[in-house]
């Protein structure tokens, strides 16, 4: 075991998320900025944070004094520093969303040299809204339909969010398929009747709504909605450095967040 705290590495640390995961490490006596990443060219390389770390481009030099990255980034990125994380032993927290079913090949694969958490979401309530989601479709049965309806704000990049298709992977898992079965993401036109064991996923964007998701089982008469509404980063900052506490020294793998909270 490491003596003191567990050194991190800030991946985007002066994006949205990043200044988010740094302020939360403030506040986790078990964890301390010791590298703050940006993309080479990004205006304020060079400034000093706090504790006296530099922002700094060079992934490979600033993995190289730390234990943990956490890295909410695009997917390109977040492929190249987990690859010289996995190069330097450094294990991985990472919440970014929008890889393709070959990256995330890449990710399981660089998972078996360091342990990884790769997440949709790091919210410890939303993690909560996948197992219900999943329990709810199994309780339910065949006899509700289930559509997944998910709102960000107007600058996210990827549709549907990563939240929104781990709650839908979710449904089908309990049903006893594959989500690539039955996945709808797009309405128009004569499409005929709703195919029985569909499941719909709709995205909405505008504004700064930093994340809302509804799952809807519809049934003969009734129905039952769950819901989410984040108003705020803070939480998800929060359940990345908890991953983060939980992650560092364990053997490779890929672990689910849902294993940090006792609900796998």
């Amino acid at each position: 075991m490491a003596a003191g705290p567990r050194r991190v590495a800030v991946v985007g640390a002066c994006g949205r998320m990043g200044e988010c995961v740094r302020a939360a490490l403030a506040g986790e006596p078990g964890l301390a900025l010791a590298a703050a990443l940006e993309a080479p060219g990004h205006p304020r390389l060079g400034a000093v944070l706090e504790g006296g770390v530099r922002l700094e481009g060079d992934p490979k030099a600033a993995l190289a004094r730390c234990d943990v990255a956490i890295d909410f980034a695009l997917p390109a990125a977040t492929l190249a520093t987990l690859r010289v994380a996995a190069e330097a032993g450094v294990a991985y927290v990472t919440g970014t969303t929008g890889f393709d079913a070959v990256e995330k090949g890449e990710i399981a694969s660089l998972a078996r040299r360091i342990p990884v958490i790769h997440a949709a979401n790091f919210s410890v309530a939303v993690n909560v809204l996948v197992w219900l989601a999943r329990s709810a479709a199994r309780l339910l049965g065949p006899g509700f339909d289930a559509e997944v309806l998910e709102l960000h704000h107007a600058g996210k990049r990827d549709a549907p969010s990563g939240t929104a298709i781990a709650l839908a992977e979710a449904i089908a898992a309990a049903r006893g398929g594959s989500l690539a079965d039955h996945l709808v993401l797009e309405r128009a036109g004569a499409i005929g009747a709703r195919p029985a064991q569909a499941i719909a996923v709709q995205s909405l964007r505008g504004g700064d709504c930093p994340g809302e998701h509804t799952v809807l089982f519809l049934g003969q008469g009734e129905r039952l909605e769950l819901v989410h509404r984040a108003a705020s980063r803070d939480h998800f900052a929060r359940g990345a450095v908890r991953a983060a506490v939980w992650l560092a020294g364990r053997p490779p793998g890929l672990y689910p967040f849902e294993q940090v909270l006792g609900l796998a």
